[in-house]
C-alpha cells in the first residue's frame, strides 16, 4: 500500500528565511522554463521544448546563477520542471478532448507553496528513527530542520516534499510498501447516502449531521474580506504595505481553518462508517456537474434580454455541496477502506430517493419524495428519505457484489 504522512515542520528564524528563498528560487526556474516553452513555439517556428531539453540545460543553469540555483538540490529543480511537464501534458489532453484547455499560467510567489524532493537521500533525508517529537528533516541548502512528529512512519520513504500553509511549514512524505491494517470481521454490508441536511444517512438509519463548516465560518470570512476590500490591488507582494499583508493572511487563516475542519470531520466520519461494516455501499456522485451553474435562458421575444433559470436559488445549493466536501469523504473512506480490509462498492445514483425499498414494490416516481419526507404513492411505505436512499443503495450494493461472484 502506499500512504503520505504531513508533519508540521518547526523551523528557525533563518531556516524559514531560506525556505522561503527555495520557494522563490523553485518559483522562478518554473516561470522561466515556462516562458522558455511560449518563446519557442511563437517565435521559433512553433517549436516545442520538451522536459528532457529543459533538464539538460540544469547544469548551465546552476553554474551561471551559483547563489540562487545552483545551492538547491538538482533532483528538486528537475522535480519543477515535470511539474510544468505536466501542466502541459494536462493541457495538451484537454485540447484533444474538446475541453477547456486553460493554458499553464506563470506562478506567483504567494502561489507556489511546494518544493518535491524525488527520493529520499538525494538532496533530503528524512530520519528514519523510531517515533520521536524531535525527529529533524535535512534539506540540501537548509539544514536540520525540527519536525513535530505526531505519529509513526511506517513502510519506505520514497518522496519527501516541503509545503507552505499560510505561515506554517510541513513536510509530506509520501511511502510506499506500508502494511495494511486490517479490522475485525463484522459480517454486515450497509449503504449511505450523502445529503445536505445530513451529511449522511445509513441504511440502519443512523444521521450524521452536517456540520457546515463555511457556514459558520461565513461572518468571520466576510469580516476579513471587507478588511482587504479597504486596500487597493496591489500585483506584486512586496508593494503591499504592513497592514494590507495582515488583511491577506487573516482570509487565508479563515479558509485555512474551514479547511481543517472539513478534513477532520471527514476523517472521523470515515472512521465510523469502516468500523460499522464490511462492505460499504456508495453512490457514484458527479459533483461537477452536481455544482455546475444553469445557463442563461435569452428572451426570444426581447434581445439582450434572459428569463429567470434559478441560478440564484441554484448557488445557494452549490455553495452547500461544496462545503459538506463529499469528495474529500469519499477518497478518505476508499484509502482507509483499502487498508482496513473493507471493500467499497460505488452504485448508480439514480432515483435511489424516488424509488421504494420495499423489495415487493419497488416503485418509482417523482411523487414519492416530498422534501426529507418519502411516501410510496403505491404502497404506502412511509420513511425519511435519505434513509430509502441509503436502503437503495444497500440493495444496489448487494446486486453488484452478487455479479461479481
Amino acid at each position: 500500500m502506499r500512504h503520505s504522512y504531513k508533519f508540521l515542520l518547526r523551523p528557525t528564524v533563518g531556516q524559514e528565511a531560506a525556505l522561503r528563498a527555495m520557494l522563490v528560487d523553485h518559483c522562478s526556474l518554473y516561470n522561466g522554463a515556462l516562458q522558455e516553452r511560449r518563446d519557442a513555439w511563437r517565435h521559433v517556428s512553433k517549436t516545442s521544448i520538451k522536459y528532457v531539453d529543459q533538464s539538460a540545460q540544469l547544469k548551465e543553469i546552476r553554474a551561471f546563477d551559483p547563489e540562487r540555483q545552483g545551492r538547491w538540490s538538482f533532483s528538486s529543480q528537475q522535480a519543477t520542471l515535470r511539474r510544468l511537464d505536466r501542466a502541459f501534458a494536462a493541457f495538451f489532453r484537454r485540447v484533444k478532448a474538446g475541453e477547456k484547455p486553460g493554458y499553464p499560467r506563470f506562478k506567483g510567489v504567494g502561489h507556489f507553496d511546494t518544493v518535491t524532493f524525488p527520493k529520499d537521500g538525494d538532496g533530503c533525508r528524512w530520519n528514519s528513527t523510531p517515533h520521536d517529537r524531535q525527529t529533524r528533516v535535512r534539506l540540501q541548502g537548509v539544514g536540520h530542520i525540527r519536525v513535530h512528529q505526531h505519529r509513526p512512519v511506517k513502510g519506505r520513504v520514497k518522496t519527501v516534499s516541503v509545503k507552505r500553509e499560510g505561515r506554517r511549514w510541513y513536510v509530506i512524505l509520501a511511502c510506499d510498501n506500508v502494511p495494511a491494517e486490517p479490522l475485525p470481521a463484522t459480517g454486515r454490508r450497509i449503504g449511505i447516502d450523502m445529503g445536505t441536511a445530513h451529511f449522511l444517512t445509513t441504511s440502519d438509519g443512523v444521521h450524521i449531521a452536517n456540520p457546515k463548516p463555511g457556514k459558520k465560518a461565513a461572518c468571520a470570512l466576510a469580516r476579513a474580506q471587507r478588511e482587504l476590500e479597504r486596500f487597493p490591488r496591489r500585483r506584486r507582494a512586496k508593494d503591499r504595505s504592513k497592514a494590507h499583508r495582515a488583511a491577506v493572511r487573516k482570509v487565508a487563516q479563515v479558509h485555512a481553518k474551514v479547511r481543517r475542519q472539513r478534513l477532520d470531520f471527514a476523517h472521523k466520519a470515515a472512521n465510523f462508517v469502516i468500523r460499522d461494516a464490511d462492505v460499504i455501499g456508495h453512490e457514484r456522485l458527479n459533483i461537477v456537474g452536481m455544482t455546475r451553474t444553469p445557463r442563461a435562458r435569452p428572451d426570444p421575444g426581447q434581445d439582450g434580454a434572459f428569463l429567470t433559470n434559478g441560478a440564484a436559488a441554484k448557488a445557494g445549493l452549490n455553495r452547500s455541496i461544496l462545503d459538506a466536501g463529499w469528495g474529500i469523504f469519499l477518497n478518505i473512506l476508499t484509502h482507509k477502506a483499502e487498508s482496513a480490509g473493507r471493500r467499497v462498492v460505488v452504485v448508480d445514483a439514480r432515483n435511489t430517493s424516488r424509488t421504494c425499498p420495499d423489495t415487493e414494490c419497488g416503485h418509482v416516481a417523482a411523487e414519492n419524495r416530498d422534501g426529507e419526507a418519502f411516501v410510496c404513492v403505491k404502497c404506502g411505505l412511509t420513511e425519511h428519505a435519505d434513509r430509502v436512499g441509503a436502503l437503495n443503495v444497500h440493495h444496489r450494493a448487494g446486486l453488484v457484489l452478487c455479479t461479481a461472484a
